[in-house]
C-alpha cells in the first residue's frame, strides 16, 4: 500500500510539472491561433475583433493566471474545446484514439511474428548463415527511416502494382501497409535485443544446472532461458507501447491515416493549442501507466527482482 501510494504521488507531480512545462511552451511557441481562428490571411478582420476574441479566450491575462484557470478546468477534467472545431478536447481525442489502438495493435502483431522467430532462431544457430541473414536483417531495418520504407510501400504497393490503398482508413487493406511499415521497422530492433538477450539467458548457471537435472531442451528453454530474458524486452515493448498509442506521427500523416498523430499535426499547424496540450498530458499519463505496469511485471518475469524487494 505504502509502495502505491508513493508511485500516486509522483504520478500526481509528475502529471503536475508537464503540464506547467507544456503549457509555458505553447505559449512560447510562434504564431498567433486567433489568427489562424478568424483565418486573417484570406478575409479582412478588424484589429478590434482580434482583440476582443483574444479577450474572450483569455489570452490578454498573465500566463500564470491562463494556468490557473486551466489547472482549474483540468482537475475537473476538462481540457477546454478546441479553438478550431469547438468541440471538447477529450472527445476529438477519443473519437482518433481507437483508429490509432487499431493500428498500434496490428504493427504489435506484425513486430511479434517477425522478430520472436528470427531472434529466437539466430541464438540458437548462433554464427551460423542464419545468424548472419538475421543480423543483417536487422542492420538494415534499423538504419532504414520508416517514413523511407512507408513510401517504398507506397511506391510498390499502391503504384507499380495497383494492389493496396496509400491512404486513409475504411478496409483490413488500408491497414496493412501502414502496420507493415511500423511492423518492420520495430521488429528490427526486438531482433537484436531478443538474440543478445537471449545468448545471454543461456549462459547462466541456472541454466546449466537445469540441463544437470536432466530437464528437456523445450522445457529448459521456454520455462527458464525464454522468461529470464524478457526483461529487458518487455521494458522495450513499453516504450515501443507509449510511442506508437502516442501517435505514430510521421506513419499516420503519411498514410493519411486518421489517428491521433495526424489529429495533433493538424493541430500544430493551426495552433490549436488545447488539442495540443490535451495530447501531452493524455501520452504523458498512458506513458506513466504503462511504465508502472511494466515494474509490476518484472517482479513475476524474474524472481531475482522479488527477493531484493523482500530482503529490502
Amino acid at each position: 500500500m505504502k509502495r502505491f501510494s508513493s508511485r500516486l504521488m509522483e504520478l500526481v507531480l509528475f502529471i503536475l510539472l508537464l503540464s506547467f512545462i507544456s503549457f509555458a511552451f505553447m505559449k512560447l511557441a510562434p504564431g498567433d491561433p486567433v489568427r489562424y481562428i478568424l483565418n486573417i490571411d484570406d478575409v479582412a478582420v478588424s484589429e478590434e475583433r482580434i482583440n476582443e476574441l483574444r479577450e474572450e479566450l483569455g489570452f490578454n491575462d498573465p500566463l500564470v493566471i491562463q494556468y490557473g484557470k486551466w489547472l482549474l478546468q483540468f482537475i475537473k477534467l476538462d481540457l477546454g474545446n478546441s479553438h478550431m472545431t469547438k468541440q471538447p478536447v477529450i472527445e476529438e481525442l477519443i473519437e482518433k484514439l481507437p483508429a490509432t489502438i487499431l493500428l498500434t495493435v496490428t504493427s504489435l502483431f506484425v513486430m511479434t511474428i517477425i522478430a520472436v522467430p528470427i531472434g529466437t532462431i539466430s541464438a540458437l544457430y548462433k554464427n551460423t548463415w542464419i545468424d548472419h541473414v538475421s543480423r543483417m536483417f536487422a542492420l538494415f531495418g534499423a538504419s532504414v527511416p520508416s517514413f523511407w520504407l512507408g513510401l517504398l510501400f507506397i511506391q510498390l504497393f499502391s503504384v507499380k502494382f495497383g494492389w493496396l490503398p496509400s491512404m486513409g482508413m475504411g478496409t483490413i487493406q488500408h491497414l496493412i501497409l501502414p502496420a507493415l511499415t511500423l511492423g518492420i521497422a520495430m521488429a528490427a530492433v526486438y531482433v537484436r535485443l531478443l538474440r543478445s538477450s537471449l545468448l545471454e539467458s543461456l549462459g547462466q548457471d541456472f541454466i546449466r544446472a537445469a540441463k544437470a537435472r536432466g530437464l528437456s531442451n523445450g522445457r529448459i528453454f521456454f520455462f527458464h532461458a525464454f522468461r529470464h530474458c524478457l526483461v529487458p524486452v518487455i521494458t522495450l515493448f513499453g516504450v515501443s507501447l507509449g510511442s506508437l498509442l502516442g501517435g505514430t506521427v510521421i506513419i499516420e500523416v503519411l498514410f493519411s491515416y486518421p489517428g491521433i498523430g495526424k489529429l495533433v499535426v493538424e493541430a500544430i499547424v493551426r495552433r490549436d493549442f488545447p488539442i495540443i496540450q490535451g495530447y501531452i498530458l493524455f501520452m504523458g499519463l498512458f506513458v506513466t501507466v504503462i511504465n508502472s505496469l511494466i515494474d509490476v511485471s518484472y517482479r513475476y518475469l524474474n524472481p531475482e527482482v522479488r527477493l531484493k524487494e523482500g530482503r529490502s
